[in-house]
Parts: C-alpha cells; sequence; structure tokens
C-alpha cells in the first residue's frame, strides 16, 4: 500500500479521538541512517534516525499532524504556537495544508532564519514578543483559555501522541528498541513522546541521554533559566513545559539528562557532515552528548545499538555555516587551471 503519513499507518497506537479529520503532509517514514565508522570509535552499532526528511524539515511535523487532525475535526478556524523556530514552521504548513489561520509567536530576534522563512512561506502570522520563548509560551496559553483559538504546542496531549511514532518506526526498522536513544532536550516534548512510544510499543526499552546545551540547561540544574542562552536555538528554552515528564522517562530508563557546551555541540555538528549528514546545531545535541560521556568514561556502548535523533536539517539555520564561509576560489576556464587548483 503507498504510503499515507503516521495517522494512517500507526493510528490504532494513537489515542486521538473519533472526530479527527486526518490532516498529512505524508510526515514520518524517516530513515535510519547506519553510521558504521562513527560506530567503531565507540565499539557500537550506532544509527542516526535523521528527522530533518520530515516535509517541513524536523520532526514536529509528527506531532503536528496528529494536533491539526484533531483541532480541524472540531472546525477550529484558528491555531496558534509560541516557537523558536521549527514548531512555527510546521504549523505554519499543517494548518495552510487544513485550511487553517495559523499564528506563530516568536521571541524578538531569537529565531534561526531558515525557520522564520518557512513559517512566513507557508503563509503563518507570526508575530515577534518582546521577551523569551517562555514570555511567548505563556501568552499563547492565555489566549487559548479565553478565547475558541486552537493551541498546538507540545503542551497540547495530541502532540505527544503523533511524535510517539518516532520510537515505533526505529523499533520496526531494528525489529527491536536499541539498547541507548540520545537526543536533544528543549521543551522536553520530544524525549516525553519517545518514552511513551517505546513503553507503549512493547519492543523492549532503551537507556535515554538527554542533553541539553549548557546555557539552556534547567534540567539539568535543577531551575528555571530566566534568560536562556545557546548557540542550538530550537533548544534555547529555559522552562521546558514537559519538563517533570522528560526527568521521569530519563530516570525510568535507567539514563539521564546531561548539558554539553555550544562548542561540543559544533563539533558534533561537523562530525555528522563529514558523514553526509547535516544537521542543525541543535540536532547535533544527542551526538555531542554519546561523545562528551564516551570521553569522560561515563558511557559504555561496547557491543550495543545507540540511535541518535536528529530533529532538524541542516538547512533550518544556515548560518552558522554561511557567517564562516570563504568565497570559493575562482579560475579560468582551462583544464590546467583546474588541474593545478586541486593539486593532483
Amino acid at each position: 500500500m503507498t504510503y499515507q503519513g503516521l495517522i494512517q499507518r500507526y493510528g490504532r497506537y494513537l489515542d486521538l479521538p473519533d472526530h479527527t479529520k486526518t490532516i498529512s503532509l505524508l510526515e514520518g517514514n524517516t530513515p535510519l541512517i547506519p553510521m558504521p565508522r562513527l560506530g567503531r570509535q565507540f565499539g557500537c552499532e550506532l544509527f542516526v534516525k535523521f528527522e530533518g526528511a520530515n516535509p517541513t524539515g524536523s520532526f514536529k511535523d509528527r506531532g503536528m499532524t496528529a494536533a491539526i487532525s484533531e483541532a480541524a475535526g472540531r472546525a477550529v478556524q484558528t491555531v496558534i504556537c509560541a516557537s523558536t523556530g521549527n514548531t512555527a514552521a510546521s504549523a505554519a504548513a499543517y494548518a495552510a495544508r487544513a485550511g487553517l489561520r495559523g499564528i506563530v509567536l516568536i521571541p524578538e530576534g531569537k529565531v534561526a532564519v531558515g525557520k522564520l522563512a518557512g513559517a512566513i512561506a507557508y503563509g503563518a502570522e507570526v508575530i515577534q514578543v518582546q521577551g523569551s520563548f517562555d514570555d511567548a509560551l505563556s501568552l499563547v496559553v492565555e489566549i487559548t483559555q479565553k478565547t475558541p483559538i486552537a493551541l498546538v504546542n507540545s503542551i497540547n496531549p495530541f502532540r505527544i501522541e503523533g511524535q510517539k511514532t518516532g520510537a515505533f518506526e526505529i523499533c520496526d526498522d531494528l525489529g527491536s528498541a536499541p539498547d541507548w536513544l540520545c537526543l536533544p532536550v528543549g521543551n522536553a516534548g520530544n524525549i516525553t513522546s519517545y518514552w511513551a512510544g517505546f513503553k507503549q510499543y512493547q519492543k523492549g526499552l532503551p537507556q535515554i541521554l538527554g542533553v541539553q546545551a549548557a546555557g539552556a540547561a534547567p534540567l539539568v540544574l535543577g531551575h528555571p533559566v530566566e534568560k536562556p542562552d545557546t548557540i542550538a536555538t530550537a533548544i534555547r528554552i529555559g522552562k521546558p513545559a514537559r519538563g517533570e515528564q522528560a526527568l521521569d522517562a530519563a530516570h525510568e530508563s535507567n539514563g539521564r539528562i546531561i548539558a554539553v557546551t555550544d562548542e561540543q555541540i559544533l563539533a558534533a555538528q561537523k562530525i555528522l557532515s563529514a558523514e553526509g549528514v547535516w544537521v542543525e546545531p541543535a540536532s547535533a545535541a544527542g551526538l555531542a552528548g554519546l561523545l562528551a560521556e564516551s570521553a569522560a568514561g561515563r558511557f559504555e556502548a561496547e557491543g550495543k545499538r545507540v540511535v541518535v535523533v536528529c530533529t532538524g536539517h541542516g538547512m533550518k539555520d544556515p548560518s552558522i555555516i554561511t557567517e564562516s564561509f570563504r568565497s570559493p576560489k575562482i579560475i579560468p576556464s582551462t583544464y590546467n587551471a583546474l588541474l593545478d587548483a586541486i593539486k593532483l
């Protein structure tokens, strides 16, 4: 049967109401890419779950198909979200697909241009808020409590239902759950949903290594961060909406949540690029955490199967690359000039 999206494939596992009207962009079904060279460094079988292959370039599409489908099914006319970028693009795309009005609130000057462009391209109304993501989320919650507008941030339970499918796909591809799952942690919806998905699918449970950026690590510090600061914009969140659930997931899995520096994140991004997988900085946090824990002797991967979830495509935040880009060398259009330039 032709692939028809996540709700069609996994609907029997998703707790969605009967009124749900499926809105899909054929999200999901993303590749689980073997990383044999990297795996040899750790002595493990290593894979990257590349969520950048989703329609809007990030894992957010998994939850958004469920949230928008539920909202469309009860005749909602307008949806709204607060976002550091990826949720904005996804909400805008699925709202457009459903013929709904989409509104996204972003923290002023804090969203990567590739993500902002996506939200605009899909026709959303973009509003900048003077403050942080957490300030924007508070406004979104308040307005949806007082008006018929539907909230589609990850505090919407249907978002978690859709995002569980990432765990289902990994189990289907591997035949069982991996030994370890490493992934970034921002607003904490993804770690929460993966753990819920593995528990529900009953094909084994991984240990989870959740990774925050050092400048935005409230779950590591044990308290909210008023002014989160990291180059990894997708996880620049100081008060995760599902923080307690994320901590529970790490604890129940016999795993942990750690923090890594921006320098470690960018180094991991380069390592992935050298393997042909270009991700936005935040998406490299899972690998950065794996590298840091392994170097410190706190991660025993020998003989294990490890999956690193890369949550968004590099095109989401290309500024890191373009800022250090030097114009290519210019040569005459002759064979000898080319031969000299490539120095064979």
